[in-house]
Formats: structure tokens, sequence, C-alpha cells
């Protein structure tokens, strides 16, 4: 691995010490399930955890494994990181080792993690407590009462909602609690809450680290005595990351920076240009100084993301039929990719919260999230001028 002073774009391409015994600059794919040995004292080596070598592709002992989590921790700046086959397999067993005591959960989350949080969880008897953005100031509060790690997304989805990392850290660590956060909007190019007092970090790979919509895929990062105990869980479960997702990660790795600096201008460009617009009740974007959160996100962030949500001046019939007007925005419910993609939360990722739910957490049947991907921005911004036409003010 190279050395740590080095850039995140030169950590990205060489934040790896695995190489290919011939020469070639990327890793070949290790696609086989498991490793032969001359010996059994060779064998129990590994297994034993006396020298780190390949075994069993399940268990994550892979080299294009291997090189995958180096080089991830080398962008992120931790200290280890275990990759997964899906985010939510990677905050499933985040869950499952630290969240036995307790979980809060501050602020919206992905529809996927509010429904494992409230129903598969629950039922092994996993407890939660949801606390809302304007309910900040609370966690001291509840976290009295026992609860040992405090997960949170920031940005939120869909609603862009900033919460401060090293203060809610503070907070958290003077309760004996870990602090998890899910940096999937922002991704390692433009936050590093582990850097800002977070314990754990964790990704929908699947999102910018993936960025080309063809890997699933997910992280969680750390320390490593952190990162040590989640391994039985990923073996276990049978959630390890396969090696041909694993090195098309790493493919993707290589041009993460460029990819998420393209995204937060585009992004930024569509947001002043939608808040710009009568059609347009409402603009959430943190790079926006209208924004509630913008000077928190400016304070913590690097750049502002590629995702822009919006609510159009209309009811939830004529959002739909905005949506349906788009040409080069995709209809797809997920993000992060070269491609731009629109999506009404009430009807994708956060379907199935109840209306009452929704309603409590302002997401609205008017709401458009937009993943604002690599396409010229003046493009864009006409496909969304195009399909606002049958708005009326």
């Amino acid at each position: 691995m190279k050395q740590k002073s080095a850039g995140q774009s030169t950590q990205a391409i060489h934040g790896t010490s695995i190489t290919d015994a011939h020469g070639a600059p990327h890793l070949p794919v290790y696609n086989t399930t498991t490793f032969a040995f001359e010996n059994t004292a060779a064998l129990l080596d590994v297994a034993d955890g006396r020298r780190k070598g390949p075994l069993y592709t399940r268990y994550g002992l892979n080299p294009t494994i291997f090189a995958l989590e180096e080089t991830m921790t080398s962008v992120e700046g931790a200290g280890s990181a275990l990759a997964f086959c899906s985010g939510m397999a990677a905050e499933t067993a985040l869950f499952a080792q630290y969240g036995r005591e307790g979980i809060v959960c501050v602020g919206d989350a992905y529809g996927g993690t509010m429904e494992l949080l409230t129903t598969q969880l629950s039922q092994l008897g996993l407890t939660t407590t949801f606390l809302l953005g304007d309910e900040v100031d609370r966690l001291d509060e509840v976290l009295s009462g026992g609860p040992k790690l405090v997960f949170f997304e920031t940005p939120t989805n869909p609603a862009l909602g900033i919460y401060d990392v090293a203060a809610l850290a503070e907070t958290a660590h003077r309760h004996g609690a870990l602090v998890a956060v899910d940096n999937t909007f922002a991704s390692p190019v433009n936050q590093r809450p582990l850097a800002l007092g977070a314990d754990l970090v964790s990704y929908s790979a699947t999102k910018y680290l993936g960025g080309h919509s063809d890997v699933t895929a997910g992280f969680v990062l750390g320390a490593d005595e952190l990162i040590e105990p989640l391994k039985p869980w990923r073996k276990s479960f049978g959630s390890c990351i396969a090696p041909e997702p694993a090195a098309l990660l790493s493919r993707s790795l290589r041009t993460l920076i460029v990819r998420v600096n393209q995204h937060n201008a585009n992004a930024q460009a569509v947001a002043e240009a939608m808040e710009a617009d009568p059609r347009v009740a409402r603009v959430l974007y943190p790079g926006l100084p209208s924004f509630p959160g913008h000077v928190l996100a400016a304070k913590q962030m690097t750049g502002y993301g590629g995702i822009v949500t919006i609510e159009i001046a209309g009811d939830t019939d004529t959002t739909v039929q905005v949506v349906d007007r788009l040409e080069l925005f995709a209809l797809a419910p997920s993000l992060g990719g070269v491609e731009s993609l629109v999506t009404q939360p009430v009807t994708t990722t956060h379907y199935d919260l109840s209306p009452q739910e929704r309603q409590r957490r302002g997401i609205t049947g008017s709401m458009i999230r937009l993943s604002v991907g690599l396409e010229d921005s003046d493009d864009l911004i006409a496909d969304l001028t195009q399909a606002l036409e049958i708005v009326t003010v």
C-alpha cells in the first residue's frame, strides 16, 4: 500500500499492497470459492489468524476482496474495512453486533433501513428509539436509558437533512455509546465521518462507490477493534461480497473522486435552476444558501453531493405526470450512477412507511428525488424544464 499521506485520488488508485504476480496494473479476479495449502500447518496459520491469506471466499478470505478492502480503507482513512454483498447486509451486521443494548436512529433514513429496524430486528429483541430531526436535543435523555449505538444518515434520504457528526458523537461518547454514520449520499469524497468523531461509517456501495449501476455491495469501516467483531456476523450470515462485484467495485473506486466532483457540480447547477423556477415550491440541496442545513454542511463537508430533492407546486397526480414526462432522467429507485435517475419517495424508497409516518417525516406526494448524473447539466435542466410545463402556478 502506498504511503498514507498520499492524496485521496492516489489512494483510490494505489491504495492496496496486493498486486498481480505478472505485473498487470489491475489484480485479476480470483473467482474461486476455496484455496489450497501446502500443508496443515500453513492452513492453520491462516485459519487461526496468525497470517493473513486466502482460505475461503465466504469468509472474505480472497485476494480480490482483500484488495478492495485495503483500497477502501485508504480512501476513507479508516483502520479497517469490511465489504458486504449489499448496504443492507452491512447495516444488518452492524446492528446485530452493536445494537443489542438498544439503537437510537436520528432523523430520516432509507426506507429499507427503517423496515429493518422496526420489523426484522424488533422480532429478534433489538429495540430502536427514533428521534426526528427536531428532536436531536432529546439524545442525551434517551441515551441515559442505556442504548449503546447512535445511528444516522447525513445527508439523509430523501430530504437531505444535515446532522452535526461531531456534536452527536460527543453526546454519545459521554454515555459510552458508539456512533455509526451512513455516509452513502456524501461518499468519502465529500465527507469523512470518522475524522469528525464517528466510530463507524457504513455505505451502500451500490451507489456512488460503484457509480455505474452494475454493482450491489456495502461497507462498514472503522478502527480495527470495532471491525474485527463484525467478521463472524458476515461469515455466518453469508453476506460477504463475491469476487466479481468486488473487482468491479475496485475498478469504480479508481474514478470515484473525479466522478463525485462532477456530480457535485451538476447537482449545484440543477438545484440553482430549480430554485429559480416558480413551478417548484421547494428545493432541498445542501449547496444552496437557502437550505436550512447549509452552514453546517459547509462546515463538515467538502462537497454537497449529487442528490437534489424538489417539491413541485402541485399535487401527487401532477407530480407523477412530471416524473413520467422526463426523458433524460430515468425512472428508477436508486442513485449514484453516471446516468441521472428520478424517483418519488412515496412510491419507491419510502413506499413501505405508513402514510402517517411519511407525513410525520415530511415526505410528501409532491416530492421528487433527483439523482443527478454526469450528463451535461444544461441538458438535464432542459429536461426538467420541459417536464414542468404541465405545472400551473
